[in-house]
């Protein structure tokens, strides 16, 4: 980990860029949920926030996609950052006796997310060797847990020493912040086009439709993205979170920090635990994906019963071990079978269908959760993970006897047995 981040300037700077961009949205998680929840005390609207930082991915996903494949993405990671700078701004306004604002500001700060995340992802393969890609992969994939759980711990800190507003603009600065990182890089994040070739015309709905032929054409690919939505309809949990922290266990703004920072060193650790298992391939990283989904709602099933916020804690952490995990196997998987000129739609494609099956979770778990409880709801998510996980795996059998032939034929690293 650490060569790789003292050899190679430009990732250092992408991963440092992302790193600082993550850690100011949890400061400014933290401030909203707070305002949010002291303002309605309503389990669905906190649930309707989550929404908010989610359902945007998804309606960008068919423009931001083909961005990344046509034009250049360090550009575009550069104007995505300002302008998320001066959105982040608008939460100020929820602090102004307009509590709703929290929600216009998340969805714009997310929509302009929508862009820098698959143009970040698509070039990281371009920054590094192959046989850096998984600790690259590891590490990028370690930025947003790593953050969660430094940033919902600081964030909370910082909000309850100098209040929301500050944390508000301490995201806005993180923005400006990771841009200024992002014009520093002078290394290319795209494959070099023939001479005299031209970037065809952007058709979102064409190309975006061309990625999803291509990863029906390849099992593996789609194995990867079914793993990575399956993931997503258990993340009604999260939404939960807050809610078990002012209610279940009587806490303020820093026990929900406390369980958001739970959740980020789950997500920080659990990538750099299954580092080895990309030594087994293809066919590691799926079974590690099925394996992931069980443990995780195995452990959420634990937090829906304990009565202490402190071991809740803990096992928060211990569920997004498996979902920072999967995660990150999920993205060093597509970056390893998908081709440079595929790989920005199909991972904007990846966080499309994600991210919408994490905002139907999150409006059930807000829904039930004000019919029969924050414990009994988690229960219920928890399981349905659990026996996603199950089905997995019985799904992925014949795919994983063949995924490496098909990794070799089409992987733009092919992979190379030794002697």
């Amino acid at each position: 980990m650490w060569p790789l981040l003292r050899s190679n300037g430009a990732f250092r700077r992408l991963f440092f860029a992302q790193l600082i961009s993550y850690a100011g949205d949890w400061f400014a998680t933290v401030a909203a949920l707070g305002l949010l929840l002291d303002a309605t005390g309503s389990d669905l609207l906190a649930s309707v926030f989550w929404v908010a930082q989610t359902l945007p991915t998804f309606i960008m996903g068919p423009i931001a996609g083909p961005m990344a494949d046509r034009f250049d993405r360090r550009r575009i990671m550069i104007l995505a950052s300002f302008l998320q700078a001066a959105v982040a701004l608008t939460f100020l306004l929820a602090g102004q006796g307009m509590p709703w604002f929290v929600f216009v500001a998340q969805g714009g700060v997310t929509a302009l997310g929508a862009f820098f995340g698959p143009a970040a992802q698509a070039g990281v393969a371009n920054l590094v060797t192959e046989e850096e890609l998984p600790t690259a992969a590891a590490l990028m994939g370690s930025t947003w847990g790593a953050m969660l759980a430094v940033g919902a711990a600081l964030g909370a800190a910082f909000t309850v020493a100098f209040g929301r507003d500050a944390a508000f603009l301490a995201d806005a600065a993180s923005f400006v912040i990771a841009g200024l990182l992002i014009v520093s890089i002078r290394e290319s994040l795209q494959a070099e086009r023939a001479v005299g070739t031209v970037a065809p015309r952007m058709r979102p709905i064409h190309d975006s439709v061309e990625a999803l032929r291509h990863a029906r054409k390849h099992p593996t690919i789609l194995a990867l993205l079914g793993s990575h939505v399956g993931f997503g309809f258990g993340a009604g949990v999260v939404g939960l979170l807050a809610v078990l922290a002012t209610s279940k266990f009587h806490g303020t703004d820093a026990a929900t920090g406390l369980l958001l920072a739970g959740r980020g060193v789950g997500v920080l650790i659990g990538p750099l635990l299954v580092r080895s298992l990309v030594r087994r391939g293809i066919h590691g990283v799926l079974l590690a994906c099925g394996f992931a989904a069980i443990w995780y709602g195995t452990m959420y099933l634990f937090v829906s019963i304990v009565p202490w916020l402190l071991v809740a804690f803990v096992l928060v952490a211990l569920a997004h071990f498996g979902g920072g995990a999967q995660w990150s196997l999920t993205t060093y998987g597509l970056n390893l079978t998908t081709p440079d000129e595929l790989r920005g739609r199909i991972f904007a494609a990846d966080a499309a269908f994600v991210t919408l099956a994490m905002s139907i979770s999150l409006v059930f778990a807000g829904t039930v959760s004000g019919i029969i409880g924050p414990s009994a709801t988690i229960s219920i998510i928890a399981v349905t993970s659990l026996m996603w996980g199950l089905v997995f795996l019985i799904l992925t059998r014949t795919i994983r006897a063949d995924a490496e032939a098909e990794v070799n034929a089409n992987a733009p690293f092919p992979i190379i047995e030794e002697p």
